[in-house]
């Protein structure tokens, strides 16, 4: 019997099988299947293409390729067919971020001609909990930003941008994007802080949530405050809103040299089980 093997563009109407290729790691994929649950495969809504490496005519593998470049349970054979996608399109994305050891397939066959990458961390252990912490309370001061502290959230936001990714959210587009996401966070009631006399001193968001997992990103204390278990006790409470409200899994992804995080996270509860990899441009 012939089969072939091809890469194209989903189709609107291939939602259920899209799906079907999340589910497999909902932890892992939980980003790009909040995107999809929420946008369909629709390019315009979606924020990017959805390719998908067909085998045999069925579907294997998925690739969002949008403002980040994204391979989802891809085999070899997949991450060559999309690499060679992405190298006919040129480069478009700000990152490449995925499961460490696909990345790293994907980045070895496009750094020749998208490269050199501004930074590449090469391993991000990827934690999962899925109880509250037994000896952490959660910070009682850690509640929902209001959607009137827009102005109150913003300079924390980009103060973590700047610091983790190494370049300014505000940069390019003078921040319009961003300050729509961040909104869109805070909309939804998935963006936590802890304010005082109107300073942030923690904050962190769910950013992507599906029915089966749920993602905390941008957790930040501010200078003044850190070593001083902030970061225990506020985590503690986004994990109470996240598990109780919104998924029965929560992960984070985090930088292997953060030492300090990845103990503090331990500290919560957080177990390591895997690892992810970005190529930042």
């Amino acid at each position: 019997m012939l089969t072939t093997s091809t890469t194209r563009v989903l189709e609107p109407q291939e939602l259920d099988e899209a799906l079907a290729v999340l589910n497999r790691d909902p932890v892992s994929n939980a980003f790009v299947a909040a995107r999809v649950q929420v946008a369909g495969l629709d390019p315009w809504r979606l924020g990017g293409e959805m390719w998908g490496w067909y085998s045999g005519g069925r579907l294997e593998s998925l690739c969002y390729a949008g403002a980040n470049l994204v391979p989802i349970c891809a085999t070899p054979e997949a991450v060559r067919g999309f690499a060679e996608r992405a190298r006919r399109a040129g480069r478009r994305c700000s990152s490449i971020v995925g499961p460490a050891e696909t990345t790293a397939g994907l980045w070895t066959l496009l750094e020749p001609s998208w490269g050199p990458a501004r930074e590449v961390r090469a391993r991000q252990p990827l934690m999962v909990t899925n109880a509250m912490p037994a000896d952490t309370p959660p910070d009682p001061l850690v509640r929902r930003v209001r959607k009137d502290e827009m102005d109150v959230i913003m300079p924390a936001c980009v103060a973590m941008f700047t610091e983790e990714v190494g370049v300014s959210p505000l940069a390019g587009d003078g921040g319009l994007l961003y300050q729509a996401r961040v909104a869109e966070l805070v909309t939804a009631g998935r963006s936590f802080a802890r304010i005082e006399n109107g300073r942030v001193v923690f904050k962190a968001e769910i950013g992507a949530a599906t029915p089966h997992a749920c993602q905390i990103q941008g957790v930040w204390v501010a200078p003044e405050y850190r070593g001083r278990g902030l970061s225990e006790t506020g985590m503690a409470a986004v994990l109470r809103y996240a598990l109780g409200e919104v998924a029965p899994v929560v992960s984070l992804y985090v930088n292997d040299f953060n030492t300090a995080a990845r103990a503090a996270y331990r500290r919560v509860g957080f177990r390591e089980v895997g690892a992810f990899m970005s190529v930042l441009f």
